[in-house]
């Protein structure tokens, strides 16, 4: 139940949307569809183009700079889904105009600026949340339940294969996601969200080690009339992991796989196993279905209860965990309080990936340190 539900008279906060990839997609709808948000205001460079989005989707306020957001007194909080590399200065903005902020990933384009983002939000006094959806999708939600209720005893093995063809076709244009420099790369686009489900269902990363690959080494640009340029953002990643409990983790990422078998997770116990996963290629929210099975008997379908279930579905899957993810952030702001996923959890996830660079690079295991410890560095 919403803060809205529970009580119809709370006012409703302000929001601006910056980014309009992304945003036009998913976060406007969401913020149109939840009780308690009100679109203010809409950001793009262009004016033009911001103008004519405010005037499709009936906001009213465009602007084409971030002060001008800022500065609007009707604007409480604001999303924030540019390119990964304009992250940093942009939320830094945000939160120190006083804003709450959702944020989406990957964080920053490290983890020193995303934990900079971290202590200005904590002085600022403001709710700075990560749009980590997975959390709130109803398969994965049931899935947190068994493990919670210690389904398969002791975890010998954990195994995620996330293998879509998004970026398999070597036309496909050459853009910031191309430049590791920039974010891109399958690592932030998808490893992000992986990093931040084996902390929430799981436990903390004791140790990784990674090779990062790119099988797709030039794209075409459109801006220069189709020349290729090179790319140096990885497509494919493979990872080991050690969790805190000493559970191995294995993890095999790539965005070049024609028909790859989608996002699967598989978790082996010595009472169990949980098999959670999607094939669907298009969507990487619809499609996911949980099977279970004790030790020694063949895997059978979970029902996955009605508590659980969105209360409306969409065409595009993302948008009904979205709204789960708006519903968290306006709570958190109402009850002035942190609540996952944070930008604590966008902190880590973060970590995770400037980890995994430097063991690709060193070819060597890389520790993990302790994210209170990571934090305290000022």
């Amino acid at each position: 139940m919403t803060s809205s539900e529970q009580n119809p008279a709370v006012p409703a906060i302000g929001v601006a949307v910056v980014g309009t990839g992304f945003g036009q997609k998913i976060h406007i709808p969401g913020f149109q569809n939840h009780p308690r948000t009100q679109l203010q205001a809409v950001y793009h460079r262009d004016l033009e183009k911001a103008n004519a989005i405010a005037s499709e989707q009936n906001i009213p306020h465009a602007c084409s700079t971030l002060e001008e957001i800022i500065a609007r007194k009707d604007v409480q909080a604001v999303s924030l889904s540019t390119p990964p590399f304009l992250h940093y200065e942009m939320a830094k903005t945000i939160l120190q105009a006083g804003k709450h902020l959702l944020m989406e990933k990957p964080t920053t384009l490290s983890a020193d600026e995303a934990r900079q983002l971290y202590h200005i939000a904590e002085a600022e006094g403001v709710v700075a949340m990560m749009d980590f959806e997975f959390r709130f999708v109803p398969a994965w939600q049931r899935l947190a339940e068994l493990l919670a209720e210690d389904y398969v005893g002791q975890k010998r093995l954990i195994k995620i294969d996330w293998l879509v063809a998004s970026r398999a076709d070597a036309s496909r244009s050459w853009n910031w996601y191309a430049q590791k420099s920039k974010g891109g790369g399958a690592l932030g686009a998808i490893g992000s969200h992986a990093f931040d489900y084996i902390q929430w269902l799981f436990a903390p990363v004791k140790r990784l080690c990674a090779h990062l690959s790119t099988a797709i080494p030039e794209r075409p640009d459109p801006t220069s009339g189709g020349k290729l340029k090179p790319v140096d953002a990885d497509d494919t990643c493979l990872l080991m992991l050690e969790l805190a409990d000493g559970t191995p983790c294995q993890v095999c990422l790539s965005s070049v796989t024609y028909q790859g078998r989608g996002h699967w997770l598989e978790i082996y116990g010595d009472r169990g196993t949980l098999v959670l996963g999607s094939d669907n290629l298009k969507d990487y929210v619809h499609g996911f279905h949980l099977q279970a099975a004790p030790a020694g008997k063949p895997l059978a379908t979970v029902e996955i209860p009605k508590r659980l279930a969105f209360p409306q579905t969409y065409t595009d899957g993302r948008l009904a965990p979205f709204i789960r993810v708006v519903d968290q952030w306006v709570n958190a702001i109402d009850a002035s309080q942190t609540l996952s996923p944070s930008l604590r959890d966008g902190v880590y996830s973060q970590l995770l990936m400037d980890l995994t660079h430097e063991s690709n690079e060193t070819g060597r295991w890389v520790n993990v340190p302790d994210l209170d410890s990571f934090l305290s560095v000022r």
